[in-house]
């Protein structure tokens, strides 16, 4: 009995197996799908669809440069023990050079090995996020990666114009520890606002404040919570007494990008 590309996908949808044991499967029993199931199940290797609804939130960033182009690139995993093997930091960092060479979109490409990597690791594996940061003519790239336990944890890209490279790495240090989600706060949805403010209205109100000041507290609020969430806004992570807009004198920062475990 023949099989098709069809009944491949089939296989692979309703037992979580990678495309190539699926094929196999497929040949050995020829093109039984019935059979194919089983032969996959003893072998092993149907197991992964079982672990869709765990919860995935080791695993580790992977960073790639060349000259102005960095690729970075989060890939998740289920256990430590997994992030910290050869073969998913091989992975990951498969996945990072495609992403630089091709760009985010590259990691649709991935989606076969991610899959056989599943298979070979037994846990829940997916991409997390993948970021590709390419500098403008005279515009300094620079990263950050925090290492823990022989895997990068957290890892920053930072683009800046009219830096010094030294400066572009200090401000990526500091992304990381701070961990802003926003460069101004021009940036910031007006949801996300408008959703901050109504709480802290009602946090005010909750304290007792006087209703005529209820407003111009709220606006006080707002104002550290810009200081909170948007980096030019920061306190530096170095000296809390000079903001990143301070630090970075009549330099500018283009775009920055964080990609974090847990």
């Amino acid at each position: 009995m023949s099989y098709t590309a069809k009944d491949v996908a089939s296989l692979r949808a309703t037992t979580g197996a990678g495309m190539m044991d699926c094929k196999k499967a497929l040949e050995e029993n020829g093109g039984d799908i019935e059979a194919a199931k089983q032969w996959l199940r003893e072998k092993g290797l149907a197991a992964s669809a079982k672990r869709d609804d765990r919860d995935n939130a080791q695993g580790l960033v992977a960073i790639l440069e060349e000259g102005g182009t960095v690729a970075m690139v989060h890939l998740k995993c289920e256990t430590d023990f997994v992030a910290s093997s050869d073969g998913f930091k091989a992975a990951a960092d498969a996945l990072a050079k495609a992403v630089l060479a091709k760009g985010e979109a590259a990691v649709a490409e991935q989606a076969a090995a991610i899959d056989d990597l599943k298979i070979a690791l037994k846990e829940k594996i997916e991409v997390g996020a993948a970021v590709r940061f390419e500098a403008s003519p005279g515009n300094i790239i620079d990263v950050y990666e925090h290492v823990q336990g022989g895997r990068g944890v957290n890892g920053v890209i930072v683009e800046m114009s009219g830096a010094t490279r030294e400066l572009a790495h200090d401000v990526a240090v500091h992304i990381a520890f701070a961990r802003p989600r926003y460069l101004r706060r021009e940036d910031v949805p007006a949801d996300v606002l408008e959703k901050e403010r109504q709480t802290l209205e009602t946090m005010t109100r909750n304290e007792g404040k006087p209703e005529q000041a209820v407003a111009k507290i709220v606006e006080g609020r707002i104002g550290g919570f810009y200081k909170d969430i948007c980096l030019l806004e920061q306190a530096y992570a170095k000296d809390d007494k000079v903001s990143i807009e301070k630090l970075i004198g009549s330099a500018s920062i283009v775009r920055f990008a964080q990609l974090e475990i847990g």
